[in-house]
């Protein structure tokens, strides 16, 4: 045989199964990109208070999951309806959404991203006005010093011409009870 038909034969083979196949690589992992990352910084175990209070309004665990490709908010607060959100980036429109719903059955949806290092959400929020009017409610997650979050909306009733403030929540890491890392 001649080392011209050796390359063919070999190719042959090895198509045929005969010869071990070299180790192809690993596709990288589906939500491994900065933007998936963007949002991270809220992951975590939260006591929630009013901004600027030591006033504890709730409790909300923040996961990453699904091999990082959402964020699962469980909110829980002290008072009132719970409820949990979900965020993710999404590449083909190239922002990030949240879809949120509670316990009244309140469903709203929003999206948005990263403005002057901030996450910033924006939706349709029904009932979200002053006196109880359809609004739309923009959502700002600031990092804070010590690991806070600050979290704080408005609302527009008029179609995003004015804004009003409609909640200021300031996520602090919750203790961890003693004996876990």
């Amino acid at each position: 045989m001649s080392f011209v038909a050796a390359p063919a034969l070999f190719a042959l083979l090895q198509t045929a199964g005969q010869l071990p196949q070299p180790p192809q690589p690993s596709p990288p992992p589906a939500c491994a990109t900065a933007e998936h990352r963007q949002f991270d910084y809220w992951v975590g175990a939260w006591d929630v208070y009013r901004t600027g209070t030591d006033t504890l309004v709730a409790r909300s665990l923040i996961e990453r999951r699904y091999n990082g490709c959402a964020i699962r908010e469980n909110w829980m607060p002290l008072q009132g309806q719970g409820g949990g959100s979900f965020s993710a980036w999404r590449p083909e429109s190239r922002n990030w959404r949240q879809t949120w719903v509670d316990s009244s059955g309140l469903w709203a949806e929003f999206s948005g991203g990263m403005v002057d290092g901030a996450m910033e959400l924006t939706g349709p929020w029904a009932g979200s006005g002053p006196q109880g009017q359809n609004g739309i409610v923009k959502m700002r997650y600031e990092r804070g010093a010590g690991g806070i979050v600050r979290q704080h909306g408005q609302v527009s009733i008029d179609g995003g011409r004015s804004w009003t403030p409609s909640f200021d929540f300031t996520y602090r890491p919750a203790p961890q009870p003693e004996g876990n890392p």
